[in-house]
């Protein structure tokens, strides 16, 4: 299996219960033989331009991973799909995976730096 990046537009009028639309994405990659390994909601965004008439979308991204017949059947399937405006799903960049690895661990040495100054300031003011 191969990891792949997936962004979806749904239609902005399912902003208030977007949970179905989600449990069919869902559904429709598990059953296709993937794995979510991370999903984002990106929220409400006005389009540069309309698209079937429409001036704003739901933005949700995921990284899944997947066979390699389940692009197929995944992109068929999203296309005929009512609630999803536009997708567009690509194959993981291996540079983008390793920059923000380095980035976490980057932020998660600042954190702990962080902590231990605090720490020794406040074993200093006692």
């Amino acid at each position: 299996m191969k990891a792949y990046e997936l962004s979806i537009l749904f239609h902005p009028d399912l902003e208030m219960n977007l949970d179905p639309a989600l449990t069919k994405v869902k559904k429709l990659i598990e059953t296709s033989g993937g794995k979510i390994l991370k999903e984002e909601p990106e929220g409400k965004k006005r389009l540069n331009y309309q698209i079937a008439g429409n001036d704003y979308a739901l933005y949700y991204y995921f990284d899944v991973e997947l066979p390699a017949d389940a692009i197929d059947k995944i992109s068929g399937t999203l296309t005929i799909t009512d609630e999803v405006i536009r997708f567009l799903l690509v194959k993981a960049d291996p540079r983008r995976a390793k920059y923000l690895a380095s980035k976490a661990e980057e932020s998660k040495e600042e954190a702990k730096e962080a902590k231990e100054a605090k720490e020794t300031k406040e074993s200093k003011e006692a």
